[in-house]
């Protein structure tokens, strides 16, 4: 197989900016398309667009899922379904990162349910 496998690339904001990693070009690239999507794309459509749109709101239409046909209890339901799912996806990251931060300096977490983690 030609061209470069995924152990050649470094870790972290090393791969973006290490001389031998991805090419000036392919950062252009990447800025480029999201700076055009910031600009034409997803833009909050709450800024001056009709009264009942929310702020946060990037669909401009788009993506529709047939959104205007709920009522107003069911897309507050959503909202906060969609809230909560944040939160939790918030807690589970924040979980990993303490994790990994124990291991680090040799410290097992004796939790009093599952007992000693390694």
């Amino acid at each position: 197989m030609a061209g470069d496998s995924f152990d050649s690339y470094p870790n972290g904001i090393a791969a973006l900016f290490r001389d031998d990693t991805t090419p000036q070009a392919g950062l252009l690239q990447i800025v480029a398309f999201v700076g055009f999507l910031e600009l034409f794309v997803m833009k909050d459509s709450a800024s001056g667009a009709e009264p009942g749109d929310f702020p946060g709101d990037f669909c401009n239409g788009a993506l529709d899922f047939d959104w205007d046909t709920f009522d107003e209890e069911t897309k507050l339901s959503k909202r906060a379904i969609e809230l909560n799912n944040g939160r939790a996806a918030q807690f589970g990251i924040l979980g990993l990162m303490v994790h990994k931060k124990l291991g680090e300096i040799d410290m097992a977490a004796d939790l009093p349910i599952i007992g000693t983690l390694q």
